[in-house]
C-alpha cells in the first residue's frame, strides 16, 4: 500500500475529478489517471480508477436510463471489445516512461479537438461508430482513459447534451467492467489496487455529490473551458515527468 501522504494527496485529486464527473457525466478517469500518474505508476492506479468509475456510473444510471442512445452504444461497445485487449497488452508490456508520455500526448490531442469544437452534422454510420469504439478500447486498456474518442463522438454529434451525457454514463459502466476483466487476466488487479480504490471511495462520493448539485447552476460553456485547461496543464506536467524519466 502506498504511503499515507501519497494517498491523501491522491484523494484530493480524485475529489476534484469526481466533481467534474458529477457535473458532466464524464471526465473522471481522464482527470484522475492523468493527475495520479504523477504519483503512481499507471499499472498501479488504473485498476483502482476503473473500480471507482464503475461505482460512480452505477449511482447515476437510474436517473439517465431513458436518454441513452442504445443503437450507437451497441456499435461502440462492439469496437471496444476488440480494442481493449490490445490496449491492455501495451499497458502490461511497455515500459512506464514511454507509456506515460503516450498518455500525455493522447490527452493533449483530445483536449485540442474538444477545445476547437469539433462537430458532426449527423450521427456516424455503423462502421464509423465501430472504429470509434475500437479506438476507445485501445485507449481504455492502455491508459484507462477511453473517454476522449467517445466524448467527441457524442458531443460533436446532433444527439444532444442530455442524450450524450446519458449514453456516456451507460457506456463507461460497460467498458470499465470489460477493461477490469482484461486487467485481471493480465494480473494487474491486485489486493493493493482494491485497497487503493476503497481509500479513494469517500473522495469519489463527496465529489460526485458536489458536482451533481453544481450541474443545475453552473454555466456549461465556462465549466467546459475550465476542465479543458486543467486537462492541458496536467498533460504537460505528465509529459515533462516522462521525458525526464526517459
Amino acid at each position: 500500500m502506498p504511503a499515507l501522504s501519497s494517498v491523501a494527496l491522491a484523494s484530493g485529486l480524485v475529489f476534484l475529478a469526481a466533481i467534474v464527473r458529477g457535473y458532466s457525466g464524464f471526465g473522471f478517469s481522464l482527470l484522475a489517471i492523468t493527475s495520479l500518474s504523477l504519483i503512481f505508476a499507471p499499472a498501479q492506479v488504473i485498476p483502482a480508477i476503473f473500480m471507482l468509475e464503475i461505482a460512480a456510473s452505477l449511482h447515476m444510471l437510474p436517473s439517465i436510463w431513458r436518454d441513452v442512445h442504445w443503437r450507437s452504444l451497441a456499435f461502440l461497445l462492439a469496437g471496444t471489445v476488440v480494442g481493449t485487449p490490445i490496449g491492455v497488452y501495451f499497458l502490461a508490456t511497455v515500459p512506464e516512461a514511454p507509456m506515460t508520455l503516450a498518455l500525455a500526448l493522447f490527452v493533449l490531442a483530445a483536449t485540442v479537438l474538444l477545445w476547437r469544437g469539433f462537430a458532426l452534422t449527423r450521427m456516424p454510420n455503423g462502421p464509423a461508430t465501430l472504429a470509434v469504439g475500437a479506438a476507445t478500447g485501445i485507449a481504455n486498456g492502455a491508459f484507462g482513459i477511453g473517454g476522449p474518442p467517445v466524448i467527441l463522438f457524442y458531443f460533436a454529434s446532433p444527439a444532444g447534451h442530455a442524450v450524450g451525457r446519458a449514453s456516456l454514463v451507460a457506456f463507461f459502466i460497460m467498458t470499465d467492467v470489460t477493461g477490469l476483466i482484461f486487467l485481471a487476466r493480465e494480473g494487474l488487479v491486485t489486493m493493493s489496487s482494491g485497497l487503493l480504490a476503497l481509500a479513494f471511495l469517500p473522495a469519489l462520493a463527496a465529489g460526485v455529490w458536489l458536482g451533481s448539485r453544481s450541474f443545475r447552476t453552473a454555466d456549461p460553456a465556462r465549466f467546459r473551458k475550465i476542465v479543458l485547461l486543467i486537462l492541458a496543464c496536467l498533460a504537460v506536467l505528465t509529459a515533462v515527468k516522462a521525458v525526464i524519466a526517459l
